[in-house]
């Protein structure tokens, strides 16, 4: 055999074609909130597996924020050995058929596959998501391995991504670890903000419902910074060490005339609304939200199509993603963006409105608009948009959902003394997520601004383990 052939089993393992994921059909998906991918089957997730190359130098794992021994895995996939693929996936994943849905593995651990040099990369995310679906489905719940309790408290402040894992990687650690909730159901964004077809609320409870089981206490309908500040919980509730995981859900809107018009919502309450309040469940559940005929979404990251894909299965006849940029820019994954032109969204791209036009009962009715060009690239390395003189129109609408970011919301920094934040409110911290006060910890989308789960999730454990240390020093 020649020394530069592979061999006939590594021919076949790199030319095996990625193994594509059944999904439910446009025309059926439009009218319900059921998950839009269905999952492998076992033959599938097999098949996937075996296309792993084994690499000795793996690029897939630099990519992963929270460091799963991604090739280990795999190869329990390809051995069936399912429950023991999912235990290695938890050794720092908490939240795994999270991670196998939102995660953007196409631009972080798939990116770094090595087959994808020639060919699609291993099928990372959706072996994921099928190793933590069969393991809640047919696994029993086994207790990880767990230190001996250190006598420490830990209080974490808000229960998304961050949070959630910050407390799984401490709870291990011998820690006591309470989470502080707002609202009524934990699972911070993704409970509230990512809809019911992407990411199920029963996939996001049986995360939550793991945690519980390892010995994490959540209370929900705290608000930190008003119910009990950060003070109080480090200087007369005991605790030893706090994390605010808080997010970074404080509305942004376009500060264009009529924004203030009925009909006009920000993606946060919208979604809001529609998750949490389950409004994807009417009539078992009235919520009252708007239900548009004509609407528009403006913005094109992955919280507009998740708005535009909510509007469109609560009854809208037609909804359009109105973006400044071309459809280059658009900072959503590639694959909510097909699934919403699957779904017959429209697309207004190069588009910028300018004003909102009411009815005579103080409701939306129409958006002026003007067309865009792209000029020189700006800060954000996209090419600048600008108006094309002349060039005005109009677009009927019956509701407009603002989906073009959001902030962070001062209220925690505003009630706990000595917490440096930026001059856009984000709470600065060191790597580790050190903040300026002692014994204060943040990390997440509070600290870097919005960005995606898994990113949060890293912030997590880098804090867990700078807080672990500090925990044990004292």
């Amino acid at each position: 055999m020649n020394a530069k052939d592979p061999g006939p089993g590594k021919q076949k393992k790199e030319r095996l074609p990625r193994q594509p994921m059944p999904e439910q059909p446009p025309r059926e998906r439009i009218k319900n909130f059921r998950e839009v991918p269905l999952g492998y089957t076992v033959e599938q997730a097999m098949a996937e597996a075996s296309r792993c190359l084994r690499c000795k130098k793996p690029g897939c794992v630099p990519g992963c924020p929270v460091e799963v021994d991604i090739p280990g895995f795999i190869s329990l996939i390809c051995e069936g050995k399912f429950f023991e693929a999912a235990a290695k996936i938890r050794e720092t994943n908490s939240l795994p058929a999270v991670c196998g849905r939102v995660c953007p593995q196409e631009d972080q651990c798939e990116k770094g596959c090595v087959l994808g040099k020639k060919w699609e990369p291993v099928a990372i995310g959706r072996l994921e998501r099928f190793v933590a679906d069969y393991d809640r489905t047919y696994g029993r719940f086994e207790m990880p391995a767990m230190d001996p309790p250190t006598g420490k408290r830990v209080a974490v402040v808000g229960s998304g991504p961050a949070g959630l894992t910050l407390a799984g990687d401490l709870i291990k650690k011998g820690h006591e670890v309470t989470i502080f909730e707002a609202l009524h159901e934990p699972g911070g964004v993704l409970i509230y903000g990512i809809p019911e077809f992407r990411l199920p609320k029963e996939i996001v409870n049986a995360e939550v419902n793991y945690l519980k089981r390892l010995g994490v206490r959540i209370e929900t309908d705290v608000v930190v910074g008003k119910t009990v500040t950060v003070d109080e919980l480090l200087e007369e509730e005991g605790y030893h060490a706090v994390f605010l995981g808080v997010g970074a859900g404080l509305p942004v809107f376009m500060n264009i005339p009529g924004e203030n018009l009925c009909g006009i919502y920000s993606a946060n309450e919208y979604l809001t609304r529609s998750n949490l309040m389950k409004a994807y469940l009417f009539p078992e559940y009235d919520t009252p939200i708007a239900v548009g005929k004509n609407v528009v979404v403006l913005g094109a990251g992955n919280v507009a199509m998740d708005a535009a894909r909510t509007a469109l299965r609560l009854g809208a006849e037609t909804v359009r993603i109105v973006y400044r940029r071309s459809r280059q820019e658009m900072p959503a994954r590639a694959e909510e963006i097909h699934h919403a032109e699957e779904e017959g969204i429209i697309f207004e791209l190069l588009t910028n409105p300018v004003r909102f036009i009411g009815d005579e009962r103080g409701w939306v009715k129409a958006m002026e608009c003007v067309r865009m060009e792209l000029g020189e690239p700006d800060s954000s390395g996209r090419r600048r948009p600008i108006p094309i003189p002349g060039s005005e129109f109009i677009l009927e609408t019956d509701m407009a959902i603002v989906a073009i970011g959001t902030m962070a919301n001062p209220l925690i920094p505003s009630t706990t003394p000595g917490l440096e934040t930026n001059r856009w409110g984000y709470i600065v911290t060191d790597e580790t997520g050190r903040t300026s006060k002692e014994g204060v910890w943040a990390g997440g989308d509070i600290v870097t601004g919005a960005a995606t789960v898994i990113l949060a999730m890293g912030a997590g454990r880098k804090a867990a383990k700078a807080i672990h240390e500090y925990l044990m020093s004292k």
